[in-house]
């Protein structure tokens, strides 16, 4: 890979909706002056990747290299990049463009701008598709990728920079990072284990939620959860009414909120964070009868991706990862859809036999 030149790299990509991934050889962009080039050491996979890859959501585009928790190092910088050098430990997330000039770029929620450019699936500036992180080397424009703290191991931070940073930016932004609340957290997958250890370190007393008894031991001792609540279990549902300050539904598959909503005490709030293709449903007085609130919160700012990275190298946070080679990387898929993993499945990508 030459100074300024294309550079040639191979990724993993699917080509249809079957979603199985096999190498591909693709061409990256010529490197602007606001671009970091960045030798890829690790990614996580994310449910989103599954949604993608298998067309879940109707928009699909192929063949896609999909990944955005993607860590590396540095191998090249731009002329105008001054807060990145060579040889640093950096990462980059689910967006690489935004319009700048919009509300929300003004604002630093970059991840609302309606002209956001997603890191696979979608087109960049130039015109190229943008392919993600199961690849070799990926071009960012460097307002979108943040450093990995020297505390942070790299392989670790990896999902951090999606289910980590999805769960502490609605935490921050709706007032929730403040020690002593209660809160709940549905479902325990990549973003929910996240969510226990964030919301731990924050103070919280913590409740997981689940469908089954089965993952008890590992929310409780494993991830330090303070209760464990089985959502079919009337009793038990009916002794945690009006109990919470909010709750964290990771979720991604349609299922009914009034369990939920009666959970939570007056002004509670219920931030949904899975991506379900389905309407949801409630009746009114759930929410009316206690003033609680439903929102939605997507990833989170670059800014706030950063300011969380310092917050789990200060409390000593890691995520409970599986590390798998990318010829793995198709059963990994497999066993995540199956949600048949402890928690997030990362890439080893630069010990990988990309071109296997």
């Amino acid at each position: 890979m030459g100074i300024g030149s294309e550079k040639t790299v191979t990724g993993w990509a699917a080509r249809d909706a079957s979603g199985v991934l096999s190498p591909y050889t693709y061409t990256l962009r010529n490197t602007g002056p606001e671009d970091v080039v960045i030798k890829v050491l690790y990614c996580g996979i994310c449910h989103t990747d599954i949604h993608q890859t298998k067309n879940h959501l109707g928009m699909s585009n192929y063949p896609m290299v999909p990944g955005h928790e993607v860590v590396g190092e540095v191998v090249e910088v731009g002329s105008e990049v001054k807060r990145f050098t060579v040889g640093e430990t950096v990462g980059a997330g689910c967006i690489v463009g935004s319009c700048r000039e919009c509300g929300p770029c003004k604002s630093n929620i970059e991840q609302y701008c309606n002209k956001r450019i997603w890191s696979y699936n979608d087109v960049y500036t130039d015109g190229n598709p943008t392919q993600g992180g199961f690849a070799s080397a990926m071009i960012v424009d460097h307002k979108f990728v943040v450093k990995i703290p020297a505390g942070l191991a790299p392989e670790q931070a990896a999902p951090l920079l999606c289910a980590g940073v999805t769960v502490y930016s609605p935490l921050k932004h709706f007032g929730l990072a403040e020690s002593g609340l209660r809160g709940g957290i549905l479902g325990l997958g990549g973003v929910g284990h996240m969510g226990v250890k964030i919301a731990k370190a924050m103070g919280h007393h913590v409740t997981v939620i689940s469908s089954s008894d089965k993952k008890r031991t590992e929310a409780m001792e494993h991830l330090g959860a303070d209760a464990y609540l089985v959502s079919g279990d009337r009793e038990a549902m009916a002794g945690a009414l009006d109990s919470l300050d909010y709750i964290i539904d990771t979720v991604p598959v349609f299922h009914p909120l009034e369990p939920y909503l009666s959970l939570l005490k007056v002004h509670g709030k219920l931030i949904l964070m899975g991506v379900i293709n389905q309407p949801l449903q409630f009746v009114s007085p759930m929410v009316m009868l206690g003033r609680k609130t439903i929102s939605g919160s997507f990833i989170g700012s670059i800014e706030e991706t950063q300011e969380m990275l310092e917050f789990c190298e200060k409390r000593g946070l890691t995520s409970m990862i599986e590390m798998v080679k990318m010829e793995g990387v198709n059963e990994a898929l497999e066993r995540l859809e199956r949600n048949d993993v402890r928690y997030r499945f990362v890439i080893d990508v630069a010990g990988s036999q990309l071109d296997a």
